[in-house]
């Protein structure tokens, strides 16, 4: 089955079997690898992708129930030249990350938050990434990183 996709601002089609996952699509067909697959069970929100402008987990969608949707993924938050998104550069800068394999849900999730919430109070943060596990850290770097691309994203566009 034929499904068309705007995928980081690119249009795209991906032809998969009716039971195939957003998040194998984009992984399979697409080759942006970045959207991992922890859990399968939308638990630990590493497969999170922004969909028609608001975070979701791939991982427990099917393909076929985005036709003509607009999708961004980890990969499509840097602007053309490479520069990194306002948050993927405070996760950085804040050590928000030490595997990274959480790192690409946690900040499209807070991508989300930020034009949701855009004044989000510690509680908010915490609250909008219960849906995302990191193993790795104790969250307190995570919040600073998403406190500190709160700030710098208020101008910076969603994906390219």
């Amino acid at each position: 089955m034929l499904v068309q996709l705007k995928v980081n601002g690119r249009p795209s089609q991906v032809d998969v079997a009716p039971n195939t996952l957003l998040v194998t699509a984009i992984r399979e067909q697409l080759r942006l690898t970045g959207t991992h697959v922890g859990c399968d069970t939308a638990q630990c929100g590493a497969c999170t992708v922004i969909v028609n402008g608001r975070a979701i987990k791939s991982c427990n969608t099917l393909a076929v129930q985005h036709p003509g949707a607009e999708i961004t993924t980890i990969e499509g938050l840097a602007a053309p030249d490479g520069t990194m998104h306002p948050m993927q550069a405070a996760f950085k800068e804040c050590h928000g990350l030490q595997c990274g394999f959480c790192t690409p849900g946690m900040v499209m999730s807070a991508v989300d938050l930020c034009k949701r919430t855009p004044n989000a109070s510690d509680a908010q943060i915490r609250e909008q990434l219960e849906g995302n596990i990191c193993r790795c850290t104790g969250y307190q770097n995570i919040v600073k990183a998403v406190q500190q691309g709160m700030a710098a994203t208020a101008a910076a566009p969603v994906g390219r």
